[in-house]
């Protein structure tokens, strides 16, 4: 009788390691958890910027015009958020066609942005 009660359930010791491994699993996850919504935030603003970078491509390529050579710069809005951009037109000799560089960074308060370049040609 005495065998019977003793099978009939987990050691102290037992129990100790299933927590132990259980708290190891949790933590593990949480550390992903956090590196993933990290990433996703990270990827907002980098669509973000990537779309305003699109949009002034389209402008600068269906303007009838040709921009001019140079460098000029502006401001732009989507999504409640604000982005300064950059647009470098250059006529390298070798083809006849303009070589425009835009890059984007998000200027709206409290974000960090890193910038984001588009390159094409006209």
């Amino acid at each position: 009788m005495r065998r019977a009660s003793a099978e009939a359930g987990f050691t102290l010791l037992e129990l100790l390691v299933a927590l132990a491994v259980f708290a190891v699993a949790a933590l593990a996850l949480l550390k992903l958890e956090g590196a993933s919504l990290s990433q996703t935030a990270d990827l907002d603003q980098r669509l973000l910027r990537e779309i305003v970078a699109q949009n002034i491509a389209a402008e600068t390529l269906t303007d009838p015009r040709p921009p001019a050579l140079g460098e000029s710069a502006g401001q732009a809005s989507n999504m409640g958020r604000s982005f300064a951009w950059t647009r470098t037109v250059s006529a390298p000799p070798d083809i006849e066609a303009l070589r425009i560089v835009v890059t984007v960074r998000e200027t709206t308060a409290g974000r960090e942005s890193q910038v984001t370049t588009l390159e094409f040609a006209r």
